[in-house]
């Protein structure tokens, strides 16, 4: 079995196909992963929720923030962003059973037999493992009640949870878990969230912002980290264990997807339009 590894799709759905032909994935035969973010900029968020339902057991998903988002929308708690193209996915005759589909879907996927954990935006460097896996569940089994909208997704948008600490109420725990799996980039030094810079790592000129990968982790040295979220990175990491793939395809940039077995990453880039 082959597992294959896609950056943010953002509805990019035909770059998606054209990336898949590349390999001939099969999906009776391969897995493919997807670190979030499946839908929001591009023509085909409806198209991409489509084909990984159908995957079933060959497609595994972790929800990154568009996808959140698209539940606020959906439930017009939230509006849709006008830069974002979600009209025929709101509107599509099977838009219920997908809302279904992704409120199923958790914020980390693991691979134990290579020690991987796949995240949208990272993994906090205080969290252990089993940290990770109690936390996300948490949210996990709040998405999945019957009064998520009111309980979790109406109280999410906020930037308050940047801190993790012993003493947060079990709604704080919940919003920084989704602030850190599907928001984060930088950090500060004492480790707190920060949401306003999305430059570059080397762009940045604040002294007390450092990506999250580079501050000493403890899965850093023990796992392989997949992520995506942050194109800007365009999958340049300091390390061979962590890997980067969102490669901004909505941004006009190309899509990437990384073959575990062979350590290698191939890419489509974005279609030009006539």
């Amino acid at each position: 079995m082959a597992h294959y590894f896609v950056g943010d799709i953002q509805g990019c759905f035909e770059e998606l196909q054209l990336l898949l032909n590349k390999v001939d994935f099969n999906p009776s035969t391969d897995q493919l992963w997807a670190v979030g973010d499946l839908v929001a900029r591009g023509p085909g968020s409806l198209e991409t929720l489509r084909y990984f339902r159908e995957l079933e057991g060959s497609g595994r998903v972790v929800l990154g923030n568009h996808d959140l988002h698209l539940l606020a929308v959906n439930a017009k708690i939230k509006r849709a962003n006008p830069n974002d193209q979600l009209g025929p996915l709101l509107t599509a005759p099977d838009i219920g059973s997908l809302i279904g589909w992704l409120r199923m879907q958790p914020l980390y996927q693991e691979l134990p037999e290579h020690n991987l954990v796949m995240t949208h935006a990272g993994v906090p460097p205080q969290w252990s493992l089993e940290t990770l896996r109690e936390e996300a569940d948490h949210v996990a089994a709040a998405l999945r009640s019957d009064d998520y909208l009111t309980s979790l997704i109406g109280h999410m948008y906020t930037n308050g949870s940047n801190c993790w600490h012993d003493s947060m109420s079990e709604l704080e725990r919940k919003i920084y878990c989704i602030n850190a799996l599907t928001r984060m980039r930088f950090l500060h030094s004492d480790g707190r969230l920060d949401f306003d810079c999305k430059l570059p790592p080397s762009a940045c000129e604040d002294p007390d912002l450092s990506p999250w990968f580079e501050h000493p982790g403890l899965l850093n040295s023990t796992h392989t980290l997949v992520f995506g979220h942050w194109a800007a990175v365009m999958g340049k990491v300091p390390s061979s264990t962590i890997h980067a793939l969102d490669t901004g395809c909505c941004w006009g940039e190309h899509l990437t997807l990384w073959h575990l077995e062979s350590n290698q990453k191939i890419t489509q880039n974005k279609l030009k339009k006539s």
